[in-house]
């Protein structure tokens, strides 16, 4: 480009594309470019009676430009309000949900063409935005901030890549009653959407709890096996090199492919991850890196590991091109790298291939009695298996919705394919999800779901790990606490790198009142996943409380609460306050845990808490009264 002709303005940008397009394309290819021809129309419409322009549409992606952030967030809400009216004309598969990023920057023209980190940026903030939703950056929402009859929730600072600050995020609320409402009060109900992140196997407890009494007879899910639950259990965290995958760069140039190059990443960890002369970092420790710039060497002190895994995945509609490199963190040298250029039917062997390079190039042999088992183990076709990233990546942003959509793909792979197990497996952990989100209109059905959806998935492959968590799960909520214990000592059994197993075990052994064993699982599930969970933290923080350690109590529950804040966190820090008599902490904590869960009491907490010793609960309730806890 001739720098003498560079032209450079401040403009709203609006990026904009289909959730989903990839499963649309595929289920029916001609009706999907029909309708979203249409649907370009009806942007340009609106984009041009709010004195815009419409700079380009390649593929699902429409970008729009105009001189007022104003009228861009103004365009964005008419266009998701038609689209809401248009999608009822077509079935509920075949509607074109679009999400939505606006964003105000400088940019550079080019002719018709613009260019820019404004545009990077908008495109990215679209990428947060939930299907038929509005996120917009900070700059725009200083611009608009009470110009406008809309609510906006603050969704915290977003790395952008090669960008150097983080960028301030906000979803825009459009419901009429929305308008005015802003953070805390927005925050509250997204403390609840996430609670199954919080809580993990306490959030599973306490909605399906209260059923469990009345409807458990009616359910049977036999433990593996029965275990003495006086033996001191002494799992080895996997010994030998140390290594982290760092999610794989999606340039395909369709953020749409993001599910598609994430999972290829999660399945090369879970398959390294069942190797048990290696040590690997958790995918969610890894996935804090996605779109960050960071050198090899800051990675490896973050997350102690000896060596890294880069790459990235160009994708056509036949073609896969994967490059990836070994890199040794403490000199930043690289080991060993590869490019793999295959046609997209042969992603099964090429995940397997990668995987056995990666392992010889760090030394370490498969014996002829070891299997690499990613998560495509088990599929017989490519449909099946993309169907399964899906899923997973609906698992990683979770909300009831995003929830019911996992559910969809599973079912329409089991539809497909009735044999898979790890399918079985994630329909099982769903409906424990549902029980939470209190999205099941009758909790004894998605509880009897999910056990059978258990059974189902240990009856195809007793091995699989994600069956067992289920399983584990299913029996603290009946406060049978040996059995779960036996689960959870299959699932890490079964797979030596499991932080959540680690974890879930830790919580267990925690409501077995056997807390220095807790806190030596919780310790293990942190080391492999250092920057863990929340809900980590929170069942450590309570252990300490238990044990006296008071000072490690506090300091542990604060790191959980600058994760996440959520109500059982606040509970165990109000404990921890009432103990050492430091009452005004203590009030505070407990109004913190009442503003994130106003309907709280201590009747019903000590109802469904799956504590072994029943004489605790009587001790935590008095703490909670002098909290200031209500009855």
């Amino acid at each position: 480009m001739d720098q003498k002709r560079v032209i450079r303005k401040l403009r709203a940008l609006l990026s904009a594309d289909v959730q989903g397009y990839s499963r649309l394309m595929g289920d029916d290819e001609v009706a999907t470019v029909k309708t979203i021809t249409e649907y370009r129309k009806v942007f340009s419409s609106i984009v041009a009676q709010h004195s815009g322009r419409v700079v380009d549409s390649p593929g699902d992606n429409i970008l729009s430009e105009f001189a007022s952030v104003v009228d861009a967030v103004q365009c964005a809400v008419e266009i998701q309000k038609v689209l809401v009216v248009k999608n009822e004309d077509l079935p509920e598969n075949r509607r074109m949900i679009f999400r939505i990023g606006v964003n105000l920057g400088d940019v550079i023209h080019e002719s018709d063409r613009i260019y820019g980190d404004g545009v990077n940026i908008a495109a990215r903030i679209e990428g947060l935005a939930d299907g038929g939703g509005i996120c917009i950056s900070g700059t725009a929402y200083d611009q608009i901030e009470n110009k406008l009859a809309l609510g906006y929730d603050f969704i915290g600072e977003h790395s952008v890549k090669n960008i150097a600050k983080p960028v301030r995020v906000y979803k825009v609320l459009m419901e009429p009653e929305d308008s005015g409402k802003m953070l805390g009060e927005v925050k509250k109900r997204r403390s609840k959407l996430k609670w199954f992140l919080a809580m993990a196997v306490t959030v599973f407890v306490i909605t399906a709890g209260v059923f469990i009494g009345l409807y458990w007879k009616y359910l049977y899910l036999p433990a593996s096996e029965n275990i003495d639950p006086e033996n001191k259990i002494t799992f080895d965290l996997p010994k030998g090199p140390s290594i982290a995958v760092l999610p794989f760069d999606n340039m395909t140039g369709d953020p749409g492919q993001d599910f598609f190059c994430d999972g290829i990443t999660e399945n090369i960890i879970a398959a390294l991850s069942n190797v048990p002369k290696l040590f690997v970092i958790a995918r969610n420790s890894t996935f804090t890196y996605k779109g960050k710039s960071t050198k090899a060497q800051q990675v490896g002190r973050e997350l102690g590991v000896q060596y890294l895994i880069e790459g990235s995945i160009q994708k056509s509609i036949d073609r896969i091109r994967i490059t990836i490199q070994l890199i040794e963190t403490n000199s930043g040298h690289h080991k060993w790298s590869e490019v793999y250029d295959r046609e997209l039917d042969d992603i099964f062997k090429l995940q397997d291939e990668i995987t056995l390079a990666i392992l010889k190039a760090i030394n370490i042999n498969i014996t002829g009695g070891e299997r690499l088992l990613g998560f495509q183990e088990n599929f017989t076709n490519l449909q099946e298996y993309l169907k399964f990233l899906h899923a997973m990546s609906y698992f990683h942003h979770m909300s009831p919705e995003n929830n019911k959509l996992a559910q969809k793909e599973l079912y329409e792979i089991l539809e497909l394919n009735p044999n898979i197990p790890q399918a079985y497996a994630y329909l099982a952990h769903s409906y424990i999800m549902d029980l939470w989100f209190g999205s099941c209109d009758i909790p004894l059905i998605c509880f009897g779901k999910a056990t059978e959806a258990t059974r189902k998935a240990l009856s195809l492959n007793e091995n699989d790990r994600a069956a067992h968590l289920a399983a584990a799960n299913l029996f603290l909520m009946k406060k049978e606490h040996d059995k779960a214990i036996a689960e959870g000592k299959k699932a890490i059994a079964l797979h030596p790198n499991c932080a959540d197993c680690y974890a879930l075990l830790g919580a267990i052994l925690y409501y077995s009142g056997r807390y220095n064993e807790a806190i030596a699982f919780m310790k293990k599930a942190i080391l492999l996943n250092p920057m863990p969970y929340h809900w980590y933290l929170m069942n450590l923080g309570a252990a300490y409380t238990d044990i006296g350690q008071y000072d490690k109590a506090i300091e542990v529950l604060g790191q959980s609460i600058e994760i996440e804040p959520a109500w059982g966190t606040y509970l165990s820090l109000a404990r921890v306050y009432v103990h050492l008599g430091y009452e005004k902490e203590a009030k505070e904590a407990a109004s913190e845990l009442l503003r994130l869960r106003p309907d709280f009491s201590i009747e019903q907490y000590s109802k469904i808490m799956p504590y072994k010793d029943q004489d605790r609960i009587a001790v935590y309730a008095e703490a909670l009264r002098k909290a200031g806890l209500p009855e």
